[in-house]
């Protein structure tokens, strides 16, 4: 098949979607990606890329047409919604001057933000090839949680757009199956909707040996509490910092914080003021170094705010724990805590309650490293029976077969 894969983001970027490509490219597909120049998360075009250069390069073998974009910068409300838009403009440009007519599905990626549907309509109106949409991020709710867009027409105009690429798309994927209630609200036939998780990288299923030099940035003792990823507003840092306060009179429970965002001054604001010694900023570092990280941790930490939307979701990093083998602690509601509860991995509490996240922190620092062990196994088992990306993947060309092969032949 010939798959054209549309994502605003793409490698040297790390998203799931390269994994995707690389798993659709080896199942001997022609596969195509349609993106932009790379610049997230600091929004800063990465070495060697500029508004101009680079328009067509090779990933492993996969061809990659960049479009122009106007970069992220500062990540503003006003920039993010400039970087959107650019992207889906001169994206649809590309869509229609720079793309061979002869693709047999459009598959889009879809982490935020909705428009990056604008150029797959776009190409669907020239090829007639069908749309295979993979929702990681609900539009407009997260427009409405994150309270950057007040404006009640921007809303009603963003509903409309959501509602006519849901139309337009033969089948939706959804990462998390609470996703399906606000998709078939919209008007969406329940029966093209498809269950389609998130997976772990590759790195993350590997064994990884002790690594000084990551030992080195981390306390050399003590029970270790690690978080991986955006320091951002919608990780609840507040009452991640709240617990860690509750748990500073036990000298070896440290909290680890290995990752960058908005919210990364104000948590160093944060321990200056409060003079605490137990919260360890580690700052951003590439992913190939983050299983040497995660090897070093007792328990991992994800955590959202208490927001509708928030508990639709199960955060990607869920999977990368749970391929790792590591105990997990949750500060989350909705169905990223049943994934927790379900897999025995750990404990999950809800979004918003530090007392109870320093109350569980406490009990794990107590417990035998027996039941942490019995927690670490368990986690690898239920991702290897329900996250492996070589099923995931197998899952998704067969939907592929259903509904586009059939109608070439």
């Amino acid at each position: 098949m010939k798959i054209l894969i549309i994502s605003q983001y793409f490698w040297p970027e790390n998203f799931k979607i390269n994994d995707l490509a690389l798993g659709l490219k080896e199942r001997g597909n022609e596969v195509t990606i349609l993106t932009g120049k790379p610049n997230y998360p600091d929004g800063k075009f990465y070495p060697g890329y500029n508004f101009i250069n680079r328009k067509v390069e090779y990933y492993q073998g996969i061809k990659v047409i960049r479009s122009p974009l106007i970069r992220r910068g500062n990540c503003s409300g006003v920039r993010l919604f400039i970087n959107y838009i650019s992207f889906a403009i001169f994206a649809s440009f590309a869509a229609v001057f720079r793309l061979s007519k002869t693709a047999d599905a459009i598959f889009v990626y879809e982490p935020s933000p909705i428009t990056v549907g604008i150029p797959a309509l776009v190409y669907k109106y020239f090829s007639r090839a069908p749309i295979y949409f993979w929702i990681q991020d609900l539009w407009p709710e997260s427009l409405i949680a994150a309270g950057d867009v007040k404006s009640k027409l921007i809303l009603k105009l963003t509903d409309r757009l959501v509602r006519l690429i849901y139309r337009k798309s033969e089948v939706i994927f959804i990462s998390s199956k609470s996703f399906k209630h606000s998709i078939t609200e919209k008007g969406v036939d329940s029966e093209k909707i498809y269950y389609l998780p998130n997976w772990a990288e590759d790195i993350y299923n590997e064994p990884v040996g002790r690594d000084k030099d990551i030992a080195g940035l981390l306390p050399s003792k003590g029970f270790k509490i690690m978080f991986a990823g955006n320091i951002g507003e919608s990780q609840d840092f507040e009452s991640i910092v709240n617990a860690a306060e509750k748990t500073s009179g036990y000298d070896d429970i440290h909290w680890i914080i290995v990752g960058d965002g908005r919210k990364k001054s104000w948590i160093e604001q944060e321990i200056r003021l409060k003079k605490m010694n137990n919260i360890h900023l580690i700052g951003r570092h590439p992913m190939r170094m983050m299983p040497s990280f995660f090897r070093e941790a007792d328990v991992m930490l994800v955590s959202l705010k208490d927001e509708p939307i928030f508990s639709l979701t199960v955060p990607a990093k869920i999977q990368t724990y749970l391929a790792c083998g590591k105990p997990i602690l949750a500060m989350i509601n909705g169905e990223g805590a049943d994934v927790i509860r379900e897999s025995k991995s750990g404990y999950a509490v809800n979004a918003g309650d530090f007392n109870a996240l320093a109350d569980r922190v406490i009990e794990m620092y107590n417990m035998p490293k027996t039941n942490l062990d019995i927690m670490a196994k368990a986690s690898k088992e239920f991702y290897l029976n329900n996250f492996n990306s070589k099923d995931l993947i197998d899952k998704l060309m067969s939907v592929f077969y259903s509904y586009t092969v059939k109608k070439i032949y």
